[in-house]
């Protein structure tokens, strides 16, 4: 069935997009905050912390970002007023690293000095690698004034490893390690199954040698597998390390972990932006389409 799968994924573009959101909402919390607040709050009682997501990138004017900003800070205002265990994740592009990368800067530290008065964390996103070096350069400034804030590492990258390895040294490796999604250049980024999963291995244990925190943020068993092994074998404390998977995905995986009692993050994003964001969770699991396009069809 894999080649109908792909092939429904491969034509969904041509459908509307009222069709294409019987896909979408798979993987996303909705289209408002207070999607995005129904769903935290279910993920709460199942034992799962959340990190919420307005979802968009690229902003193209100030302007843009500065609205992005405002509806950030509305998130982490609303966490807070309704009692979500859940922090805010970001991404520099949606608030003006291409554009401007000292007012982009400005709108982190905004968010990140809210999030600190709430008792709360911002995540920065990583995005493709035309964007690391500013992305950390920016994640290194703010967190010299805020430690209430982390980065994420794609273990794919080939430069991680360096970047991993300074981060510990400027003591501020507060990481979501993941494979990372992005379609990069082999002079750039391991290709191979194996090959990322070994770097991703290696990246955690440089992480937990050094006692820094690592968000596992992986959906792939043999990783996870890996992970609970290492995490037991090593007596890894539970304030170093969470799980975190994305909304929809891996749902009884993460069930189980829960049940084990693991820390398990669940990213949850919301927002108008939501057809990109879908179309691309579907090119990477082209399965859930085929599964959803059978369900319209066959009465089980």
């Amino acid at each position: 069935m894999s080649w109908f799968n792909r092939l429904i994924v491969w034509v969904m573009p041509v459908f509307p997009k009222s069709f294409i959101w019987l896909f979408a909402r798979r993987y996303v919390a909705g289209k408002t905050l207070a999607d995005a607040v129904r769903q935290t709050r279910k993920l709460n009682a199942a034992g799962c912390t959340a990190t919420i997501d307005v979802l968009g990138e690229d902003n193209r004017t100030m302007q843009e970002a500065e609205t992005a900003k405002a509806e950030a800070l509305t998130v982490l205002d609303t966490i807070r007023a309704e009692g979500l265990n859940a922090n805010l994740s970001v991404k520099l592009s949606q608030l003006g690293l291409r554009l401007d990368a000292e007012s982009c800067r400005h709108n982190v530290e905004a968010l990140v000095s809210r999030a600190a008065s709430l008792g709360n964390f911002v995540r920065i996103d990583m995005e493709d690698s035309t964007v690391t070096d500013a992305t950390l350069h920016l994640y290194r400034a703010v967190r010299r004034e805020h430690a209430n804030t982390g980065a994420v590492i794609q273990a794919c990258l080939r430069r991680s490893e360096d970047d991993v390895r300074a981060l510990i040294g400027q003591g501020i490796a507060h990481l979501r390690l993941c494979k990372g999604i992005y379609n990069e250049a082999p002079e750039i980024a391991y290709k191979g199954r194996e090959e990322v999963r070994e770097q991703f291995r290696k990246l955690a244990l440089m992480m937990f040698d050094a006692g820094a925190f690592v968000g596992l943020a992986t959906h792939d068993k043999a990783l996870v597998d890996w992970a609970v092994r290492t995490i037991r074998e090593r007596n890894i404390p539970n304030d170093r390390f969470e799980f975190q998977m994305l909304y929809g995905v891996t749902e009884k995986m993460r069930a189980r972990l829960v049940a084990q009692g693991f820390s398990l993050r669940v990213y949850v994003p919301y927002g108008e932006l939501w057809y990109a964001y879908s179309m691309r969770r579907m090119k990477e699991n082209p399965a859930v389409a085929g599964h959803i396009v059978k369900s319209l069809f066959i009465r089980t």
